[in-house]
C-alpha cells in the first residue's frame, strides 16, 4: 500500500518534473531563438538623441530653432529628483528593484486581462527604452519576449540612471515635444528645475497617451490622470500628505489653455535671416544632422539694424504697389455661411501675419460694405468700420473692389504725436518686390538681410536666391579692371554712337539721355553711368580682363564674355554684389559675407568659426589703458589698394553729384552705384561707407517693367539711406582710408584737363595718382570704334537746355539727336544708369 502510494507521487513528482524541464527547455528555446538576431544594446551607451538646433542672436537671445523633433537633451544628473520620481511613479515604481522586467507587473496584467479587467501594459522603463529605440511599436508575444530579452541585456550594459536618461529624454509627450526638458518648456514654459509637483506629475502622466490627456481638449481625463500619478508618488513616499492635497486641489494651468504665455511668443517670427542660416548650414552639414544635431549656432544679425532694413523697404514696396491704385487684396475668402464664427474661419486661413509696417497688421474679414464705410471683423480686434476716405487711393469704391467673405490686412492709422486711433486701414502685401542686405566690409558678418516683403507671405529669399541682371550697378567692376590696366580717373574715353553686330542683329547701344558727350573723363563716365563709355571702355580693356574682375570678385562663377555683360546683362544675386562691393570698401582685400559667427556642437565644441584674423595681443596679460590690441588680417588681396580707393573715390562721385544725388544724405561719406536695367525691370542701389557696404534690388517675381519713371536712384537709393542713417547712429563711420603710394591732384572732372594746386570750383576734383604714373592729357579712348569728328566735349549748359543735338557719323552724315530719352528698348539687355 505504501510502496503504491509511494509509485504514485513518484509519478507525478516525475511527470512534473519533467513538465518543468520540459517547460524550462522550450522557454529557453524560445528565448534562444528570438534572442539571436537581436540588436546590440551596447550601442545606446554612445546613444546620441535628435536635438534642437538653436540659433543665438550677438546678445545670447534665442531667435530661431530648428528641429525634426523638439528634444532638449538633459543628463540625468541634471534632471531633478522630483521629476524623475514621478515618471517612476506613474511607469514603473519597481525600477530600481527589477532586472529589467518585472514578473509581478507582468503576472498582474495577465490576471487583469483574464478576469475582464481590461488590457494594460506591463512594460517597465527599461522595456520601453527597447521599444523606443531597438524595436517596432507593434502589440505582439514576439515582441514582448524580444522586449524581456533586450531589457535583461540593457540592465546588464547600463546603469539605472544612464537607462532613466535615455527614456526621460527620448519619449514623446505630445505637442511635438521629445523628452521632459522640451515638454516642461511647451506645456509650462519652465525649466526642470522650476516644475511642482503637479506639474511634473502632468508631465508623466502623458507618455501612456498625450492626446488622450490633452490639457483642453480632455482635461477632465488629464486631471484625473495627473492625481492618480500624485498619489502613486505619495504611497512610494516621494511626496507627504500635505504636499500630495495641496497639489491636488491645484488647477491645472498650461499654455495650452492660455493660462501661461507660450515660450515662442519671446522668439521672434522666423525671418528671412535665420531660414537662411538654416538652408546654408544645412547645404554645409547636411540638412538631417543640421535638424538633429543640437548646434548652438550665433548669428551675426543686428536685431535693431535688421528691424530697419525689413522697415525700410517695406516702405519703398508699398509705397510702389499704393501709386499703382490698384487693389488685389489676399486673394483669400471665407464663405459667407462661415461668418456666423468670423473669428474660428478665419484663424484657419494662412495669410502673413509677420508684418510689422506702420504699426501691426492683422488679418480681417469683409462683413458688410456700406457706401461710405465698411465693416470687418479683425483678427483679436473684434468688429471694426474702415470709411470711404481710406480708400482714395484704389480705383473704384467699395462695391467694385469688395465683397463680404473677403480676407483683407488692416492696420491702426495713428496720431504721431500721442499714438492716439485715427482710423483702421485697409494694406496689401504688394505684388513688386525686392531685397535689401546689410555687411560689416572687414570682417563679412553681415548685419540685416531681408529677402522679400514678409517672409510668411513668400519664403523665397530673393538676397540669396534670386538672380537678376545688377544693371549699371555693375559698371564699377569695368571701371576698376580699367584702372588696373592703367588708366586714371582722368583717362578721357569717347561717348559718342556705337553699333555692334551681333548673332541677335545689330546692337545700338544708348545713354539714358539719349544724347551723347564726346569725349569724357573716366569719372565722369562712372558718375551720370553713361553706357557708351562703358562699352568702349570694356572693349578697350578686353573682357576677358574684366570677366576676370568680376569673377575673382565673386560677382559671377564664370561670366559670359560679351560686351552686353559689362552693361550688367548677366544675372547674379545682391548677396554677391553686395560682398564684391565691400571690396572696394576695405581697400580690395577679399572678405566673405557670413550669416554665422561660431556653430558649436552638442558638447560646446566649435565646429565652425568665420573670424580667422590673428589677434596678437590677445594673450598679453594686461594692455596700457586706452590701447587695443592689435588685430591682423590673413585676408587675400583682389585688387590693388590704390585703385580701390580711386573707383570708391569715383563712386563717392555718384552720391555726391551724380545719379545718386540728393538721395543718399548721409553725416559720413558714402559711396554707391544706381543700376536700372533694360526696361526698368529692375533696379538697384549697392554702397557703403566706410565700414558698412549695403545693397538693395526692386522688381516683379516674373520680370516686367516697373514703368518709365522707375530707377534704381529713385526707388532702391532711399532705401539705403534709410537704413544706412541708423546704422551710422550706431557703427559710426568716417573718411575712406588713403592708401600709400600715391599723390592728389587737381583735374577738371568735366574735361579732364590738370588744373593748378590751388583751383577751385564746383568742376574741380581733387584726384589721386599713382606715384610715377603722369595722367596724359588730350588723347581719347575709342576702344577701336568709329566717332563722329564734330562731338563736343560735355557741354552741361546744353544739357540743361535741353537742347538737340547735331552731330556727324562714321558715314560722315549730319544726324539730330532726338530730345526724348532712350527709349525702354534701346537696349537689348543690360543697364541704362
Amino acid at each position: 500500500m505504501i510502496r503504491s502510494i509511494l509509485a504514485f507521487f513518484g509519478g507525478i513528482f516525475t511527470t512534473l518534473t519533467l513538465g518543468a524541464i520540459v517547460v524550462g527547455l522550450s522557454i529557453g528555446a524560445v528565448f534562444w531563438i528570438y534572442g539571436r538576431d537581436l540588436p546590440d544594446t551596447e550601442s545606446l551607451a554612445n546613444y546620441t538623441p535628435p536635438t534642437i538646433s538653436r540659433i543665438y542672436s550677438r546678445e545670447g537671445r534665442i531667435i530661431d530653432e530648428f528641429a525634426q523633433e523638439r528634444r532638449l537633451f538633459t543628463p540625468s544628473e541634471e534632471i531633478p529628483d522630483l521629476v524623475k520620481q514621478a515618471f517612476i511613479s506613474a511607469e514603473d515604481k519597481n525600477f530600481y528593484s527589477h532586472q529589467g522586467y518585472d514578473l509581478r507587473g507582468i503576472a498582474s496584467a495577465a490576471y487583469d486581462a483574464a478576469t475582464g479587467g481590461g488590457v494594460r501594459g506591463a512594460s517597465t522603463i527599461t522595456q520601453q527604452v527597447m521599444k523606443n529605440f531597438l524595436l517596432d511599436g507593434t502589440r505582439s508575444a514576439e515582441r514582448k519576449v524580444k522586449e524581456i530579452i533586450l531589457a535583461a541585456r540593457m540592465e546588464d550594459t547600463l546603469s539605472k540612471e544612464q537607462i532613466l536618461e535615455l527614456y526621460m529624454n527620448e519619449i514623446f509627450l505630445g505637442q511635438n515635444s521629445y523628452g521632459v526638458t522640451a515638454a516642461a518648456q511647451t506645456y509650462f514654459n519652465k525649466p526642470l528645475v522650476d516644475l511642482t509637483p503637479e506639474e511634473a506629475a502632468y508631465l508623466a502622466a502623458l507618455p501612456k497617451a498625450p492626446s488622450t490627456y490633452h490639457p483642453v481638449r480632455a482635461k477632465e481625463r488629464a486631471v484625473e490622470r495627473r492625481d492618480f500619478v500624485l498619489r502613486e508618488m505619495r504611497e512610494n513616499g516621494f511626496l507627504t500628505p500635505e504636499q500630495y492635497q495641496t497639489a491636488k486641489a491645484t488647477p491645472l494651468r498650461t499654455v495650452q489653455g492660455g493660462d501661461i504665455e507660450g515660450f515662442r511668443s519671446e522668439i521672434p517670427p522666423r525671418d528671412y535671416f535665420t531660414d537662411e542660416i538654416r538652408r546654408q548650414l544645412s547645404e554645409d552639414f547636411g540638412e538631417e544632422r543640421f535638424f538633429t544635431g543640437g548646434y548652438s549656432v550665433r548669428a551675426t544679425v543686428d536685431p535693431e539694424l535688421q528691424k530697419v532694413a525689413s522697415l525700410a523697404l517695406q516702405q519703398a514696396l508699398e509705397q510702389y504697389d499704393r501709386g499703382i491704385g490698384r487693389w488685389r487684396g489676399t486673394g483669400k475668402e471665407i464663405p459667407v455661411e462661415e461668418l456666423g464664427d468670423w473669428e474660428t474661419a478665419l484663424a484657419n486661413v494662412t495669410v502673413a501675419r509677420d508684418i510689422e509696417l506702420g504699426n501691426t497688421w492683422y488679418p480681417a474679414v469683409v462683413l458688410s460694405i456700406g457706401d461710405q464705410a465698411m465693416e470687418v471683423g479683425v483678427e483679436t480686434q473684434g468688429v471694426q468700420s474702415v470709411p470711404r476716405d481710406d480708400i482714395s487711393w484704389i480705383r473704384g469704391g467699395f462695391s467694385d473692389n469688395f465683397t463680404v467673405g473677403d480676407v483683407v490686412h488692416v492696420r491702426r492709422m495713428t496720431n504721431d504725436a500721442d499714438g492716439s486711433l485715427i482710423r483702421w486701414t485697409l494694406r496689401q502685401v504688394p505684388q513688386v518686390e525686392g531685397a535689401f542686405m546689410a555687411m560689416d566690409v572687414n570682417t563679412g558678418r553681415v548685419l540685416a538681410m531681408q529677402g522679400g516683403f514678409s517672409y510668411q507671405h513668400s519664403v523665397f529669399n530673393r538676397a540669396t536666391q534670386a538672380t537678376r541682371q545688377p544693371g549699371s550697378s555693375f559698371k564699377p567692376f569695368v571701371y576698376a579692371a580699367a584702372l588696373d590696366s592703367g588708366f586714371t580717373p582722368a583717362t578721357i574715353v569717347v561717348d559718342a554712337p556705337i553699333e555692334i553686330n551681333t548673332p541677335q542683329g545689330l546692337w545700338r547701344p544708348k545713354n539714358y539721355s539719349n544724347r551723347f558727350y564726346g569725349p569724357t573723363p573716366l569719372r565722369t563716365g562712372i558718375e551720370q553711368s553713361r553706357n557708351l563709355m562703358t562699352v568702349r571702355l570694356a572693349q578697350e580693356v578686353g573682357m576677358d580682363v574684366v570677366a576676370d574682375y568680376a569673377e575673382r570678385f565673386g560677382v559671377y562663377d564664370n561670366m559670359r564674355r560679351f560686351l552686353a555683360n559689362s552693361l550688367g546683362s548677366e544675372e547674379t544675386t545682391l548677396y554677391k554684389m553686395v560682398a564684391a562691393y565691400s571690396m572696394f570698401a576695405n581697400g580690395g582685400e577679399r572678405v566673405e559675407p557670413t550669416l554665422v559667427d561660431r556653430v558649436q556642437d552638442r558638447y560646446g565644441r566649435t565646429v565652425y568659426k568665420h573670424d580667422r584674423r590673428e589677434c596678437r595681443d590677445c594673450q598679453v596679460a594686461s594692455l596700457t589703458p586706452g590701447v587695443a590690441p592689435t588685430i591682423v588680417s590673413n585676408r587675400g588681396r583682389v585688387m590693388d589698394a590704390i585703385t580701390a580707393y580711386q573707383i570708391t573715390s569715383m563712386m563717392k562721385g555718384v552720391v555726391d553729384r551724380g545719379t545718386a544725388k540728393g538721395k543718399v544724405n548721409l553725416p559720413v561719406p558714402a559711396a554707391g552705384k544706381t543700376g536700372t536695367t533694360n526696361d526698368a525691370k529692375d533696379v538697384w542701389f549697392v554702397g557703403f561707407t566706410s565700414n558698412i557696404a549695403a545693397g538693395c534690388y526692386i522688381g516683379f517675381d516674373q520680370p516686367r517693367s516697373l514703368g518709365r519713371n522707375a530707377s534704381g536712384g529713385g526707388m532702391c537709393a532711399p532705401v539705403f539711406n534709410r537704413f544706412m542713417q541708423q546704422a551710422v547712429q550706431k557703427y559710426g563711420g568716417g573718411p575712406f582710408a588713403v592708401p600709400p603710394g600715391g599723390r592728389f591732384m587737381k583735374i577738371d572732372r568735366l574735361t579732364g584737363a590738370r588744373l593748378p594746386d590751388n583751383a577751385s570750383g564746383p568742376n574741380v576734383i581733387s584726384e589721386y595718382f599713382r606715384l610715377g604714373q603722369e595722367p596724359v592729357f588730350g588723347v581719347a579712348i575709342d576702344g577701336g570704334f568709329k566717332m563722329g569728328a564734330n562731338l563736343p566735349l560735355v557741354d552741361e549748359m546744353a544739357r540743361r537746355r535741353g537742347g538737340r543735338q547735331k552731330v556727324k557719323n562714321a558715314a560722315g552724315k549730319t544726324v539730330v539727336i532726338p530730345k526724348k530719352k532712350a527709349s525702354f528698348g534701346t537696349l537689348s539687355s543690360g543697364g541704362l544708369y
